[in-house]
């Protein structure tokens, strides 16, 4: 039996009777050979000896409470594992860590076995995986090809069977563009979600820790494992996963659908976009302008400086000890002032806006994971222009604060993989998970390149998920982000969920002499105008806490939003709003403040 080759599940009823142990596992890890042309996929492995003693030492505890027990993971090699060197694919910045970081001590303490340090484009600087002193990795399928990056060794070694999980990073498309490459999942969650301490940082504000595995339910285990106490970030997870409704999924208009000059991507897309309409899918194209300015600002606009923390000394000390065109990247960085940064800052919060207005009513956007394949050729000709444009539909969703589950979709015409992404607010990343299962579900796509088929076991969700108990309050004005009275709702640990819009049956005023200034949400059934919101979720310890805060003719009540969904809310008692200025024009008490400062 091919121990390596399965999913998580199956490798877990394997234990439990008897069949494997995680020794038999390690022994087979070690005597496997690496596929010849695939020797880059590894920077550093635990020698034989370590790795054996961790699997004898988990015998003895046996599986009990370890949810990842005799699980082989790869970690990319810009995270740290304590006992072997960080090096970032660049010799000349490594150095030997005290400690691992906290995502893989978390694991380890689940009972993965971590086997070693894969390859990746150096300083995470990349999406097609050459730019690696320590090799170029190849194409699961055909080398040829580009692997995609920069998480190219996690997402090879993962898809040829060496490991069962691995872990990679994702600030602009890291995880989620070699998933799609090489016929795997790659799960971007939601920012904070999982712990980046120990992770060179790449943007330290956007990197995300992702996961690469063969199976969606696999990728949620690892996510369970790996997510940040209750208590802290990750109580801002629907834990719960998706709500009631109608299957509903955003694309991109046809205008943004950059695959007319690779007909083989488009009929892989639309044929992914089939299956999910086989599913009972509603499929409706939307305006895709902001998600796209979103990615084209990563690169092209001051967010690059961030880069510099990392590598900015190296750069300025010895940029030949750079890849040059990673050195190339780093130093558009140097171009730009701090009032380059803070301008760009206010451009992405409305671009946030506009995707949140966007997004409101679907359960997911979904995109071509790339919306083309390069060959290893392609990129010696150009070292640039393929880079840029495998990011399409990946650099602006960590920008704009989105989770993104990357999957399968089938096979071109080629026969190299084709892949979709689901993406949705941050938060939902069960959401997304449990579309990703349910498609993959339908498909049983062969797992990677092993040839094995998608477990049945797969299609079923976890149902070890579960999370505090949340209230969730919309807010309309002085509570909202960034305004005076929001320090109520963020002391008693609530968090952002989401911004949406009312029904089309509310009146929004600003009501007099109060301090700081206030609006007055009222509801008209019939008529009116469509509002924006934000929802908050807080522990419903603290909901008790909150509405005592509330003072009149302000009060907790239920709206109804634009999506049809119910939500307690802010409204207003309707004799205080007699003689009130209306501002429902503006859709939002922020604009109506815009227009104010106008």
């Amino acid at each position: 039996m091919d121990w390596l080759s399965l999913d998580v599940r199956t490798l877990a009823t394997a234990y439990a009777s008897g069949t494997a142990t995680p020794t038999a596992v390690v022994e087979q890890f070690l005597a496997a050979a690496i596929a010849p042309g695939y020797e880059a996929v590894w920077i550093s492995r635990f020698g034989a000896a370590v790795l054996r003693a961790r699997a004898k030492a988990l015998e003895g505890s046996g599986p009990a409470g370890l949810p990842l027990y005799g699980v082989l993971v790869g970690v990319k090699d810009n995270i740290d594992v304590a006992g072997l060197p960080t090096t970032a694919a660049c010799p000349a910045f490594a150095y030997e860590p005290s400690a691992s970081a906290d995502c893989v001590a978390r694991l380890e303490r689940a009972g993965a076995i971590i086997v070693g340090k894969t390859n990746l484009d150096q300083f995470a600087t990349g999406l097609v995986g050459v730019r690696s002193p320590y090799g170029e990795v190849p194409n699961a399928f055909d080398q040829r090809y580009l692997s995609g990056g920069s998480s190219s060794g996690s997402a090879v070694a993962v898809a040829l069977g060496q490991v069962h999980l691995a872990l990679g990073t994702d600030t602009a498309g890291s995880g989620r563009v070699p998933a799609a490459m090489n016929n795997v999942v790659g799960l971007k969650p939601s920012r904070g979600l999982i712990s980046t301490d120990g992770l060179v940082p790449a943007c330290r504000s956007l990197d995300c820790i992702s996961i690469l595995s063969r199976t969606v339910a696999d990728a949620q285990l690892a996510l369970r494992v790996m997510a940040v106490d209750h208590g802290g970030p990750a109580a801002k997870v629907d834990w719960a996963g998706p709500g009631p409704g109608s299957l509903r999924l955003a694309v991109p208009g046809p205008e943004h659908l950059a695959l007319t000059d690779d007909p083989l991507a488009r009929l892989a897309y639309d044929q992914a976009l089939q299956a999910l309409r086989d599913l009972g899918a509603e499929v409706v194209p939307v305006d895709f302008s902001a998600f796209a300015e979103a990615a084209a600002l990563l690169y092209d606009g001051p967010f690059v400086a961030e880069r510099l923390e990392a590598a900015g000394a190296l750069l300025a000390k010895s940029p030949g000890d750079l890849d040059p065109v990673v050195a190339g990247v780093l130093g558009k960085g140097l171009a730009f002032s701090a009032a380059d940064v803070f301008a760009a800052q206010h451009k992405v919060a409305g671009l946030r806006r506009r995707a949140a207005e966007v997004l409101v009513g679907f359960a997911a956007l979904v995109v071509p994971s790339v919306p083309c394949l390069y060959t290893r050729a392609d990129l010696k000709a150009d070292p640039i222009g393929p880079n840029n444009r495998l990011g399409l539909y990946t650099n602006g969703v960590n920008l704009l604060d989105l989770c993104a589950l990357a999957v399968p979709s089938g096979f071109r015409g080629d026969g190299l993989p084709a892949g979709i992404t689901f993406i949705a607010p941050a938060r939902h990343d069960l959401r997304i998970a449990d579309l990703g299962r349910r498609f993959l579900g339908a498909l049983r796509l062969p797992m990677g390149a092993t040839g094995l088929p998608y477990p049945e076991a797969a299609d079923a969700p976890d149902p070890s998920f579960s999370g505090p108990a949340l209230a969730r309050v919309a807010v309309v004005g002085a509570h909202r982000q960034g305004m005076p009275l929001n320090g109520q709702l963020t002391g008693l640990g609530a968090q952002l969920a989401e911004v949406v819009w009312t029904a089309s049956e509310y009146h929004l005023y600003r009501l007099p002499g109060t301090v700081p200034p206030k609006p007055a949400l009222v509801r008209t059934p019939g008529q009116g105008s469509s509002i924006e919101v934000e929802v908050w979720e807080l522990p419903q310890s603290q909901f008790g806490a909150f509405v005592t805060l509330v003072p009149p003719p302000l009060g907790i009540g239920t709206i109804v939003l634009k999506d049809g969904r119910v939500v307690q809310s802010f409204i207003c008692e309707g004799y205080a709003v007699q003689g009130a200025e209306e501002i429902s024009a503006f859709g939002s008490w922020i604009r109506y403040l815009d227009s104010l400062k106008g």
